[in-house]
């Protein structure tokens, strides 16, 4: 299949279900659903959950392009993942997986915000971040539409159709001692683990083939407004920040920490051009000073807990995110997102 796409490697009844691919050089992605409670045993896998960004890589006989998860093209801000996709002896193809960067042996959104945002690949190069690409499914190639295969095939063949060298990684997984993995997992300071269901095709949109079962607690947030500086301090004081529920923009609370002054300063000019009269929250925000924006742009944030009556504990800013629409931004908890 590597060589001819014509299925060589596919059993009979694997052969039955694939067929021509039409796509060009994107798919629309799978999304995991958050999950919480034992994991789940037979005909799952499990990979490590990654704290990058969603990314789609996509030739059609041309260059390689690689499309964020809302088919935005991100390739300027990783020209040596391009490169490295580039010197592949497969023309035509779309996989998807993960962009990261590392602190350490650990994996950091904060440390990916360096490339992130920019459009200019000599710029992307000069930050000093190196990231790598872990790829964990494929959707097509060699001109064979694979979603219909089951998800071990899919993987079978992507690891058997590409070199895997930095900054192209392969994404490992486990079957078997899901529980322990998880565990261990956690010690190690993972984000948490992926579990597929190894039986089925790929999928696009959420679904519960795919459940993300998180170690620590993050998830996105659409900023309403910021409060003045106090102090030293510069650019502002806390974000406020929320989530959508039946299309009311909830208030969740403001976070405070997690910027350096450069951040203060950049997010501040952002904030400004989002000015706004009133507040696009449907709570009542009981705070001081603050200025209101339009609900546009998408923070990461960590925390430790949701209290009672609805706000983050220990919240802590991580970075922007320019992968996901604010409108599609909703509380996850517990085995859903809603």
């Amino acid at each position: 299949m590597c060589e001819s796409g014509q299925g060589e490697l596919l059993t009979d009844s694997e052969r039955a279900l694939v067929r021509e691919w039409t796509g060009g050089d994107w798919a629309q992605p799978q999304l995991a659903t958050l999950a919480e409670g034992p994991l789940p045993g037979p005909d799952w896998v499990f990979e490590r959950k990654l704290d990058g960004v969603r990314v789609i890589a996509g030739r059609d006989g041309g260059d390689p392009v690689l499309w964020s998860r809302r088919h935005s093209s991100v390739g300027n801000a990783y020209p040596e993942i391009a490169e490295a996709l580039a010197g592949q002896a497969a023309d035509r193809f779309v996989i998807d997986g993960e962009v990261v960067a590392f602190e350490g042996d650990r994996t950091s959104f904060e440390r990916l915000q360096h490339r992130i945002h920019l459009t200019n690949p000599r710029e992307a190069r000069a930050t000093g971040v190196r990231v790598y690409y872990y790829v964990f499914d494929m959707p097509a190639f060699g001109g064979v539409d694979l979603r219909r295969l089951p998800l071990r095939t899919r993987k079978r063949l992507l690891s058997e159709c590409f070199d895997f060298e930095d900054p192209l990684r392969y994404s490992q997984h486990r079957a078997g001692d899901a529980e322990e993995f998880f565990r261990r997992a956690c010690e190690r300071g993972w984000e948490g683990l992926i579990a597929k269901r190894a039986d089925v095709g790929y999928r696009a949109g959420r679904t519960r083939d795919w459940l993300k079962y998180k170690c620590v607690r993050d998830q996105e947030f659409v900023i309403g407004g910021f409060t003045e500086p106090s102090g030293s301090r510069i650019g502002f004081g806390a974000l406020l920040v929320g989530y959508y529920e039946q299309r009311k923009l909830r208030y969740a609370g403001k976070v405070g920490t997690g910027y350096d002054q450069a951040t203060l300063r950049d997010l501040r000019s952002r904030l400004d051009r989002l000015s706004r009269d009133g507040s696009p929250f449907a709570d009542e925000v009981r705070e001081r000073a603050v200025h209101w924006v339009e609900p546009e742009l998408v923070a990461q944030v960590g925390f430790s807990e949701w209290t009672d009556d609805g706000k983050l504990r220990h919240p802590r800013f991580s970075g922007l995110r320019n992968d996901k629409p604010a409108a599609e931004v909703v509380r996850e908890s517990g085995g859903q997102e809603f």
